[in-house]
């Protein structure tokens, strides 16, 4: 058996995809050790693997973003895209590095497997490290002649002007929007006697795993082979878990269930959940709103709405109709697993790209907005609850999802690259 090591942020959604991944490696008896943040200790031996903190890497509670990073939460949009990538990923490279390398010195591994924005195990192996694969647990953002750069939130555009349109926005992207955050890079790079390059989301050279089914990327021409888009990949649900005391509301509803998320990062109820209980309040519908950590935030609630701070979306959303959400990744999987029709109203992080596949899938409806305002949500679910076309395309998304088993799949391809030392390409036809 060989030894694996896992990197990721310490974000919820970075780290959680990764869980079941470690778990199956565990039990097909490989070692795996897991480099993330201290928060996620327990949740990262529960796997199995041993954990490996950050050491010199700055280590942060993700919630409490602003806490860690002043000037965060003064952001939203594009203007928090950028935050984020100069001062958390681009930021965390050089000491990540510094880390691995390390701990490399300690226990020499054979393979890494890293989220996508921990740029620092894709820098060891071009020092000459272990081979990296990288799961992608945002939407995919690598660079293609038939798409806008990742973070403007645009859609894909092919033929002789939509490609010099992306060429004009990706200079653009990489020397203005991201120019600081480029030349941050470029100096790292030289300073290790690497090419100078700008930043970009990065392509792995060995494997890229995707977790998501292609369908609901933008079909693009130039995939590289070594992609493979391999189903959602959803977290263990913690032991112990006490469904809420009004669980039978919704077991039992005869009227559709609505359920309203804002995920793990952008928390306000205020922004999402509070103009989605307002605007749907009266109507034949039944919501919950997960992720409500303070109630109070929302004043008296009215009687078609329910909350809590965490319900299992394993036995949630198989009752569920619609699934508004502010755009996290995962959760968008998760709805569309179950044939879900999605509202997406998120500008934050990478929302505005979920929002727009959701969109170009025809899948949902992107609102446009962080806080949409109560008509807003009205029309949008009331439009999901009976326009048949979104229905059936998630319909076909989720059939699609469901021909996946992401740990198995994951597990897989990692061993070919364990065997192989080289890259794991698709077969002919591309994956599912």
């Amino acid at each position: 058996m060989a030894r694996l090591l896992i990197a990721s942020q310490p974000i919820a959604g970075h780290l959680y995809p990764l869980l079941p991944i470690a778990g199956e490696l565990v039990r097909r008896g490989h070692e795996v050790r897991w480099y993330t943040g201290r928060k996620y200790a327990a949740r990262v031996r529960d796997t199995g693997a041993r954990f490996e903190p950050f050491t010199l890497a700055r280590d942060f509670d993700d919630a409490a973003f602003g806490a860690a990073f002043p000037g965060r939460d003064a952001r939203s949009g594009l203007r928090q895209v950028q935050f984020d990538i100069r001062h958390i990923f681009v930021g965390g490279i050089e000491d990540g590095l510094r880390d691995l390398q390390a701990l490399a010195r300690e226990w020499p591994w054979d393979v890494t497997l890293a989220d996508q924005t921990l740029n620092a195990a894709l820098l060891l192996e071009e020092l000459g490290g272990p081979p990296c694969a990288l799961l992608g647990v945002l939407p995919l953002g690598i660079h293609s002649r038939d798409a806008a750069p990742f973070g403007l939130g645009l859609a894909p555009r092919g033929g002789r002007l939509g490609r010099a349109r992306n060429r004009a926005l990706r200079w653009a992207t990489q020397a203005v929007v991201f120019g600081d955050s480029s030349r941050e890079v470029g100096a790292l790079y030289r300073r290790l006697g690497l090419p100078a390059r700008p930043f970009e989301p990065p392509t792995a050279p060995s494997l890229m795993l995707q977790a998501t089914a292609r369908a609901f990327e933008y079909p693009l021409s130039d995939h590289p082979p070594q992609l493979h888009f391999i189903g959602p990949l959803i977290p263990p649900t913690p032991p112990g878990l006490i469904l809420p005391d009004w669980w039978g509301d919704v077991t039992g509803a005869h009227r559709p269930v609505v359920v309203v998320t804002q995920g793990t990062l952008a928390t306000d109820p205020r922004d999402l959940i509070l103009p989605a209980i307002r605007g749907l309040a009266g109507e034949e519908v039944l919501v919950v709103a997960a992720g409500v950590r303070d109630p109070a935030l929302l004043g008296a609630l009215p009687a078609d709405a329910r909350t809590a701070p965490f319900v299992p979306f394993s036995a949630l959303l198989p009752h569920a109709r619609v699934y508004v959400s502010n755009g996290g990744y995962g959760g968008v999987q998760q709805a569309l697993l179950h044939d879900l029709p999605v509202a997406v109203a998120g500008t934050t992080e990478d929302k505005s790209e979920v929002a727009r596949r959701v969109e170009v899938a025809g899948v949902g409806l992107r609102l446009g907005t962080r806080s949409p305002r109560p008509e807003q949500v009205r029309a949008a679910v009331l439009r999901l609850l009976n326009d048949p076309a979104p229905r059936l395309n998630a319909a076909r998304l989720g059939a699609a999802l469901r021909a996946h088993n992401a740990p198995r799949e994951a597990a897989d391809l990692l061993e070919v690259l364990l065997r192989t030392g080289g890259p794991v390409l698709t077969s002919p036809g591309g994956a599912g």
